[in-house]
């Protein structure tokens, strides 16, 4: 029988909030947060690396099945590599909007006037590749993990909440397969492309559009019993 070890009182680290500033705090995140967009034109301005490095550690830091924590992240800057990715995202792309995406799709893209090209991939200062892990290898032993896609899922929700709160924009893109990204960035075939985040400042003309402020209504998404 496996014992379990017990919390010490010293690693939790809960701030002893009263309700009220609970409440402020709790108000504070939700007006940041809902600032959140997704932007497809980046500036080429530099980024320092710390806040990259800030925001994967924090992603690192999400609850996982087992606590195996299944996940790789890849930051890419090197415009060679930016070039190639870009070439094979472009040909998935091309793929999807000629040939396999259904027509209800394509008319839901079509406010957000998106196409197969994708220059924003080599304009960004950086690309963060995530990848989720089917298992893991350790000293030549597979490890099974367990809840992997629920787990990648947080991880990169906090990664993208951490990139917004650091001041910086981001696209998730998401062609269809990847799997070029483990041949280009050298990647073991237990693990499976995930997302590639798109990050860097906004361009100073870019433009979003109206309704991707239009959120549902908390009615509309909860229930409570």
């Amino acid at each position: 029988m496996h014992k379990v070890k017990k919390y010490i009182a010293e690693d939790l680290k809960f701030s002893n909030q009263t309700i009220k500033e609970m409440k402020i705090n709790s108000k504070k995140f939700y007006n940041k947060i809902k600032e959140r967009r997704s932007v497809r034109e980046f500036s080429n301005d530099k980024i320092d690396i710390n806040i990259i490095k800030n925001a994967i550690l924090s992603a690192g830091s999400a609850p996982s099945g087992a606590n195996l924590q299944p996940w790789h992240f890849v930051v890419i800057k090197n415009k060679n590599v930016k070039k190639k990715i870009r070439i094979e995202a472009e040909k998935e792309e091309e793929n999807f909007y000629k040939y396999k995406a259904p027509k209800e799709w394509l008319d839901a893209l079509t406010p957000l006037g998106t196409d197969e090209n994708k220059k924003f991939i080599e304009n960004a200062p950086y690309l963060i590749a995530i990848f989720e892990k089917k298992f893991s290898v350790s000293k030549n032993k597979k490890i099974k993990n367990y809840y992997v896609k629920e787990s990648v899922g947080i991880a990169t929700g906090i990664l993208i909440t951490c990139l917004h709160f650091s001041g910086l924009a981001m696209l998730t893109h998401t062609p269809s397969p990847m799997t070029f990204l483990n041949q280009i960035l050298k990647r073991p075939s237990n693990e499976k492309p995930f997302v590639l985040l798109i990050v860097g400042r906004p361009d100073k003309d870019v433009k979003v559009p109206k309704f991707a402020k239009q959120k549902k209504a908390f009615e509309e998404i909860t229930s409570i019993f």
